[in-house]
């Protein structure tokens, strides 16, 4: 019999190598994975909300709004009942994402209370910003960039009040969610802490890029700031290779090909 966390100790060296050097992914694991994955599993209704504004380049990170649109297909596809959530400023790029992978329900709010009035059983945070300790909004490059954030990381903290788990994805650490990271996550960024997420989750899986764990519409890279094939600075090649890699790991263990 296959041992159960075997699958995610194969994803783990694809998605959370530390690639792109910012520390975080050095604390996933493979429990972090299969706590993620039941309680995927055990939504029928789950609501993910993405979406990280880059006011340097007028125009949404290329990071998220793919990844969130590719789970909401397979959630679809999985006979769930799912509902896409973003603010205005990303709007664009998660509604053409949401399009590509036929998903039509997309809420665009500023309110994440909001969110909940469509009685969700599970949140899903796929590179979005949290708040940090001093209540504002941080990239990460430290830079104050609330004026283009609507609080929708409040949703976790009404969310976990009434026993509806949390499921963060990022990256950085000032992503909604990351907080339960801690205080391991704060060693690992020192130099980064006062930018750190204070939002909690249920699970939190930290990975190399948001939309692995799991451009024309205008969006930029957010390292490079540009309109490009590339998610913080890895360019189409490099995702290409990772998502050839995850299908060699689904065949081995979803569909029995060995």
């Amino acid at each position: 019999m296959i041992d159960p966390s075997e699958p995610f100790k194969q994803v783990i060296p694809v998605v959370a190598s530390d690639r792109c050097g910012r520390s975080l992914p050095r604390l996933c694991s493979p429990a972090r994975f299969y706590e993620a994955s039941a309680l995927l599993e055990a939504s029928f209704r789950p609501v993910i909300v993405t979406g990280f504004y880059v006011p340097s380049a007028g125009a949404p990170e290329s990071d998220g709004p793919a990844g969130a649109a590719v789970l909401a297909r397979a959630m679809k596809l999985a006979g769930r009942q799912l509902i896409v959530a973003t603010d205005r400023w990303n709007e664009r790029a998660v509604k053409a994402c949401c399009q590509v992978m036929e998903v039509d329900e997309v809420l665009v709010t500023d309110e994440g209370s909001s969110v909940l009035d469509k009685r969700p059983d599970l949140v899903v945070f796929v590179e979005r910003l949290g708040r940090a300790c001093d209540g504002r909004y941080y990239n990460m490059r430290g830079e104050d960039i609330s004026n283009c954030t609507a609080p929708l990381d409040g949703i976790a903290g009404l969310a976990m009040e009434k026993d509806i788990p949390v499921l963060a994805i990022g990256d950085g650490g000032n992503e909604a969610g990351m907080a339960c990271l801690m205080p391991r996550m704060g060693e690992a960024l020192p130099e980064f802490r006062r930018f750190l997420s204070t939002v909690p989750s249920t699970v939190a899986v930290p990975v190399d890029v948001s939309n692995w764990g799991m451009v024309a519409a205008g969006a930029v890279d957010g390292v490079t700031g540009r309109n490009e094939l590339s998610v913080d600075g890895l360019g189409i090649s490099e995702h290409m290779k990772v998502v050839e890699k995850l299908r060699e790991v689904f065949n081995k263990y979803v569909n029995g090909k060995r």
